[in-house]
């Protein structure tokens, strides 16, 4: 069956070891409030995050649960080629009164009785129905199954994407901390060459007026950080946020499967892919259980029945009986046409959804692919960027030293080496979120 032992794996391999991680994290944010401080922010690598919110997210129990359930009803779909049991017994008492012409008087007396039973019956014919409802509950059982892969690959994807967030703007805080120190190392000078008259009033304003907006952006970045480390502790099942412990960035370079072979797996093996052809046998095994009422049913009954009239076993009266039937509606108020026409419609529907699910794979994987390779690029060409921004900024500021330029030109040259060292920090985890949309379409890790 389709990821049956990660599904195992899901609801017994790691819960155990989970449970204790969120403890950690819980015991770690708590401690604080009990001595009446700020709680320290507890943190996570990202394979404990991963498992987590696998654990905490409904939507993964709500996919294992159905993977229960339709086992419970493949479970019932085996039942029903055997025959049913059944055993009664019983025992009753009555007082009785009669008249004695004999003796010209009213006899009381009693009257027992006990019995006891066992009855067997069995479906012989249905038509193919049993057959089809044991297809039927194994496709849906594989359908669950795929869902819940296809959901284990999403929430990973979701896992990731929350977790480079709070790294990311971890890094930008970094930025930012350092535009301000750059920004106080200009006021200084701004400031002392004014001191001495080789500077204008407005240098050192403009010096002050880039030193609040460096702090402004630092307040920007420290919101977002937090508001990320907050996403990712209601991810993972902490009430509070959650620090992402650093992490080492994949480095562009080739996958280990060439675009052909990657669309190949995308419309093969993907969960997305997966999941909408096991809904499809699911339907077909459906139509095949809605046409077999069109057969007659074979049933064949018997039993074996005791009784007596004293309790004891010895004596008493025994029988048996069997009895083989069969039955076939003629007309059942259209309801075999009316099931009949649902599971064809809701087979119809299920092609078409696989047939898209198919198109939406290929497209989705393409624009991985592509954001991947404009990734690459545009790291290569930001790291560029953030060594020219840096050697401009060092030459303005000896140039401004010794007093051949203006402090706008220092300021310019700052600001442009902050806003390539974030397009370079955008790119690196933009190429690792490509790379884990990939991994998600495909079901697999690459490289």
């Amino acid at each position: 069956m389709i990821g049956s032992r990660w599904v195992t794996a899901a609801r017994f391999g790691t819960r155990q070891g989970l449970a204790v991680a969120l403890a950690g994290l819980t015991l770690v944010a708590g401690a604080a409030d009990l001595r009446g401080q700020t709680p320290a922010e507890p943190t996570v690598t990202l394979e404990q995050a991963v498992q987590l919110a696998l654990q905490h997210h409904p939507a993964m129990a709500q996919r294992l649960g159905a993977v229960r359930t339709s086992e419970s009803s493949e479970r019932t779909s085996w039942g029903a080629f055997l025959p049913s049991l059944s055993l009664s017994s019983g025992a009753s008492l009555n007082s009785t009164q009669r008249f004695d012409s004999n003796t010209q008087t009213t006899v009381s007396g009693s009257r027992d009785s006990y019995s006891a039973g066992l009855s067997a019956s069995m479906d012989v014919f249905t038509g193919g129905r049993r057959g089809a409802q044991l297809r039927q509950a194994r496709a849906e059982t594989d359908a669950a199954e795929a869902a819940v892969v296809e959901q284990r690959f999403g929430v990973i994807l979701q896992t990731k994407e929350t977790y480079y967030a709070v790294l990311r703007a971890e890094e930008t805080v970094r930025v930012s901390t350092a535009r301000i120190e750059r920004a106080e190392q200009g006021l200084r000078a701004a400031e002392q060459r004014l001191a001495v008259g080789s500077a204008t009033r407005s240098d050192s304003l403009r010096a002050q007026l880039e030193l609040t907006q460096a702090r402004q952006a630092v307040l920007e970045a420290e919101n977002q950080r937090r508001s990320a480390a907050w996403s990712l502790g209601a991810l993972i099942g902490v009430q509070g946020p959650v620090g992402a412990e650093p992490v080492a960035l994949r480095e562009p370079g080739p996958l280990d499967m060439t675009d052909e072979q990657l669309q190949q797996i995308a419309l093969q093996a993907s969960p997305t892919v997966a999941s909408a052809e096991a809904g499809e046998t699911a339907a077909q095994a459906a139509l095949r259980v809605s046409r077999a009422q069109y057969f007659p049913s074979v049933r064949a009954s018997g039993g074996y029945d005791w009784s007596n009239q004293v309790a004891s076993f010895g004596g008493g009266n025994t029988s048996w009986s069997t009895r083989l039937s069969l039955s076939y509606p003629l007309f059942n108020g259209f309801n075999r046409e009316d099931a009949n026409e649902r599971s064809e419609v809701a087979l119809s529907v299920s092609r078409m959804q696989l047939a898209d699910a198919q198109r939406q794979a290929l497209a989705s994987l393409q624009q991985s692919i592509d954001a991947l390779r404009v990734a690459e690029q545009l790291i290569e060409l930001n790291e560029e960027a953030v060594r020219v921004a840096a050697e401009d900024l060092r030459v303005q500021e000896t140039r401004y030293a010794l007093g051949s330029s203006t402090i706008l030109e220092q300021i310019t040259s700052q600001v442009a080496l902050v806003e390539a060292e974030l397009a370079l920090i955008g790119a690196r985890y933009d190429y690792q979120l490509a790379l884990a949309q990939l991994e998600a379409l495909v079901g697999r890790e690459l490289r």
